[in-house]
């Protein structure tokens, strides 16, 4: 017999330290449990129905019940549960999937993929390479790395050194040596500008005045979400990636596109960076590529670094990282089955084209409630930031309990939310449809009305 939701609640509290979140916060309020999903739709332990606007965490794309996906994983279950992809050994779904990765990337000229367990991982591997091509090159000097601030690149030692946000940093340092930050183009945010021309060009400057003073001979990449996710999903000017592509080509230095959120539709394009007509060296994938329904991570080397590997003859560009679960079969097949869907469906289009709407009717909320400074997002990605002082543009601090209210009354009438910090993340499941965006919107307006009529 199963326990209780009663019973579940309490084990909770005594058993499960949850990622980003304080042990004994977890047993004074116990989190929101859910015990299915179907469609774009979740149900808590207490049957409680609600519309799922966080897409699990940026992943559940294709919603939480394809059948395709779902068959996919039984079958290979029943072939082959598990075999790992290290030296001398792989299995049919992990060549599968390489191949038809590096196919579908073909116009951001990739090369080959590292297969890992989740986005972390894939970062890591990425800045790994990056190190490990520079020596091959016989440029051992190039081990620093480049990022913005804002961003968020996972919680390995390597993925927290390039994270610019100091909670994710803090509890952990000293972290990696050789990591630096320069501005984001965050035009909401910014000491330069309001100007997002000049704001683009002012952070692609402060890139590449920041490899100047390292020494363009000592950095070997500089990483950055195309959008950025967990910062407060911040849209850079159109400008911004096609100039720092021209930054790191003037200085050498290869660039980590980490598309761990934005990769397989999200922002309403295959990948982000192809929104601005820009390849990267490298790109950080996860998430989106199994639709979430099997941890799977990878990390796509385009073809000017993997030929350098290939070339090697002295052993030194055997790639000594990987897991256990790199590749793993189950994960292969939920992917190939996600892309298969995703290409079908077009996924990246509905992303843009419910975003459109999506974006379109959040527009008004800045006029109409006190507190909400800034709407921001593309696709089907958006944030809403809230503030203690619009015109300041001064954002609730850490304290406030506004903007869990505000998700409170979002939950009570249907709807998941995420807060982050100041921010409420959307991020539902990329086949959601008018009907559910439309339904979405109509109870984010109930609720921050909800709130604004207590202050």
């Amino acid at each position: 017999m199963h326990p209780s939701p009663d019973q579940l609640k309490r084990d909770n509290a005594q058993f499960i330290w949850h990622p980003m979140a304080h042990p004994g916060a977890m047993k004074k309020a116990a989190p929101d449990m859910i015990a299915r999903g179907e469609g774009c739709w979740i149900w808590d332990v207490d049957g409680h129905k609600m519309l799922d606007g966080v897409g699990g965490l940026w992943a559940a794309n294709l919603g939480h019940s394809n059948r395709r996906v779902r068959d996919a994983i039984v079958a290979q279950l029943d072939e082959l549960p598990f075999y790992n992809v290290f030296r001398g050994t792989t299995h049919v779904r992990a060549v599968e999937l390489s191949a038809r990765l590096v196919k579908m990337m073909a116009p951001d000229e990739v090369g080959a993929v590292l297969f890992s367990s989740g986005g972390s991982d894939a970062v890591e591997g990425a800045l790994k390479i990056a190190r490990q091509y520079w020596k091959l090159k016989g440029q051992a000097d190039r081990f620093k790395f480049i990022s913005l601030r804002q961003g968020y690149h996972g919680v390995h030692f390597g993925g927290m050194s390039v994270n610019g946000n100091t909670n994710f940093r803090r509890a952990y340092e000293p972290l990696l040596p050789g990591c630096f930050h320069v501005d984001t183009p965050w035009l909401y945010h910014n000491p330069y500008t309001d100007d997002p021309v000049r704001l683009g060009e002012i952070c692609a400057e402060l890139l590449e005045r920041e490899i100047v003073f390292q020494g363009p001979d000592t950095v070997a990449a500089f990483i950055a979400e195309p959008i950025q996710g967990a910062g407060g999903v911040i849209v850079p000017p159109d400008n911004y990636w096609p100039l720092v592509r021209k930054v790191c080509d003037k200085h050498g230095v290869l660039l980590i596109a980490d598309e761990v959120v934005t990769g397989f539709g999200r922002a309403g394009a295959m990948f982000g960076t192809r929104l601005w007509g820009v390849n990267a060296d490298l790109w950080c994938l996860a998430k989106g590529i199994s639709s979430g329904y099997v941890p799977l991570g990878a990390t796509a080397i385009g073809k000017k670094v993997a030929e350098v590997f290939d070339a090697d003859a002295t052993g030194a560009a055997s790639v000594s990282h990987g897991y256990t679960y790199s590749a793993h079969p189950v994960a292969a097949a939920a992917a190939l089955a996600t892309l298969d869907v995703i290409e079908e469906l077009d996924i990246p289009a509905n992303a843009a084209r419910e975003g459109a709407h999506l974006h379109e009717r959040l527009a008004s909320f800045t006029e109409r409630f006190g507190f909400v400074g800034n709407v921001r997002g593309r696709g089907l990605m958006a944030g809403i930031e809230m503030v203690a002082d619009k015109a300041a543009r001064i954002p609730v601090p850490r304290t406030s309990d506004i903007p869990a209210r505000v998700a409170r009354e979002a939950y009570r009438r249907g709807l998941m939310v995420r807060i982050s910090g100041p921010n409420m993340i959307l991020s539902p499941p990329l086949v959601i449809n008018r009907a559910e965006v439309d339904l979405m919107v109509d109870v984010l307006e109930q609720s921050f009305q909800a709130v604004q009529a207590t202050l």
